[in-house]
């Protein structure tokens, strides 16, 4: 014991123990490399994915939708394009942005107090599960289209390529905690779908609801945080 003492001083030892927990409450392992990519956390405001057909019919024969700000993921993209959604009882959003690019099915993400708005009740799902959801009426400048289904609230969700997936041991499908720590708002938000897929850069995405209710822009840190198997038991 007197050999160690003289090789490690007090506040060595308990800088290591500090960091073995600090791996265990986050769920990683040491590999001793650095995390792969920064973690972001973006707010993803109401938008809609249109088809090509349907680009044609709100936009006018021919139309193509019109890049004009690069999203975070390559390839992704702000149209100029903005159509009005119509719901029950002619109630209307207007001017809601379009991105790209097109999809094979059109689909609308609002958040909980857009649907509100429009006099929607629309579940939460994940991205392109639009089956049996509500539809609405978009209005653009050269027509009109009447959805029978696609609208939903966005699942809070991250996406994640290999690298990602191998740091947090986690896999496509499993769900993750996210940690924001604001000012007098430390929240914890459950349940993050992991959406894995190649060339993607580390991101998560929450609705404007839940970005303004953990004041994400005066956030001082955010944490991705696995999910561990619950072992308790019952009586």
């Amino acid at each position: 014991m007197s050999q160690v003492a003289t090789k490690y001083s007090q506040s060595q030892i308990e800088q290591v123990v500090r960091e073995v927990i600090a791996q265990q409450l986050s769920g990683k392992q040491s590999t001793g490399s650095a995390q792969p990519n920064p973690l972001v956390v973006n707010i993803s405001a109401r938008h809609i994915h249109l088809t090509d057909e349907h680009v044609e019919m709100l936009f006018g024969k021919g139309a193509k939708l019109t890049p004009t700000k690069d999203l975070y993921q390559d390839g992704y993209y702000a149209a100029e394009e903005t159509v009005a959604i119509v719901g029950p009882r002619r109630r209307m959003i207007p001017n809601v942005r379009v991105l790209g690019p097109c999809r094979p099915d059109s689909q609308i993400e609002l958040a909980y107090t857009d649907a509100i708005s429009l006099g929607l009740d629309i579940p939460v799902r994940i991205s392109g599960d639009i089956q049996g959801t509500p539809g609405c009426v978009l209005m653009g400048p050269k027509g009109v289209v009447e959805l029978e289904q696609g609208v939903i609230r966005a699942a809070r969700h991250v996406h994640m390529g290999s690298a990602d997936l191998a740091w947090y041991g986690v896999e496509n499908g499993e769900s993750m905690n996210l940690r924001i720590e604001s000012p007098g708002c430390t929240t914890v938000l459950e349940d993050l779908v992991v959406r894995a897929a190649e060339n993607i850069k580390l991101e998560v995405h929450i609705d404007t609801d839940e970005g303004n209710a953990v004041d994400l822009d005066h956030a001082t840190n955010v944490e991705l945080i696995k999910n561990e198997p619950c072992h308790c038991h019952t009586a």
